[in-house]
């Protein structure tokens, strides 16, 4: 396989903020005297709407919605926690090898514009991607294959030639649905490798990643492929 394309989803993949907002609902609901149900976060991850699970959840504990005070104050904690995220280990390297190939790479998230753009600036990444797509765009969101297709159409490559990086179940099923091979690096927060099976592999980290090994693992995906 000759590569064209890099995308990456943001949020658990590019910069660890998905456990800065796990752990901003873990003291929203610890200030109740409650605890954040695991199985909870697990539905949230990927999820465009998944703040609002978790706010219709702690309103029906409480008897009564979340008051304004208290959801500000839950997303400061989100977002002071999210700002002291580095990279994710291996991020950079594989960034500065597609750079140095000419190899166009776009992130492609749930999240709106206001919450990635300023990461990706802060993490000194954003001149890395030449275009950014994310979920505040009148497109259906992950799960759905939009967001991939319009970053497919504003890269100008087909989805033959790329590949996308993801670390949620609905991420994974955003991508495949887009016909892009996926390759997922699901973290420690994982609950379970095998609901990423609709990816083309799962790795522990973007350490394990060059565009050599994505290469050779496409090339044996189409030699192992059964014959028509």
């Amino acid at each position: 396989m000759t590569l064209d394309a890099l995308l990456f989803d943001f949020d658990g993949l590019i910069c660890d903020t998905e456990n800065a907002a796990r752990e901003s609902w873990r003291e929203a609901y610890r200030g109740f005297g409650l605890d954040f149900p695991d199985g909870l976060w697990a539905r949230m991850r990927g999820r465009h709407d998944g703040e609002r699970l978790a706010a219709e959840h702690l309103g029906r504990l409480l008897g009564r919605p979340m008051t304004a005070r208290e959801a500000e104050h839950r997303r400061t904690r989100k977002s002071e926690l999210a700002h002291a995220q580095p990279l994710l280990p291996g991020v950079a390297a594989l960034l500065a090898e597609a750079a140095g190939r000419g190899l166009p790479a776009a992130v492609v998230s749930s999240a709106p514009g206001r919450w990635v753009e300023p990461h990706l600036r802060r993490l000194g990444v954003r001149g890395r991607f030449r275009t950014v797509v994310t979920g505040d765009l009148p497109l259906p969101n992950k799960p759905a294959p939009d967001l991939y297709l319009h970053a497919l159409a504003a890269l100008g490559v087909r989805a033959s030639g790329a590949v996308a990086f993801e670390d949620s179940v609905p991420g994974v099923s955003a991508a495949v649905a887009a016909a892009l091979r996926c390759v997922a690096v699901p973290g420690a927060a994982a609950a379970d490798p095998a609901a990423f099976a609709g990816a083309a592999a799962v790795v522990p980290s973007f350490e394990s990643l060059s565009l050599a090994s994505l290469e050779r693992l496409f090339d044996d995906e189409f030699r192992d492929a059964p014959a028509a």
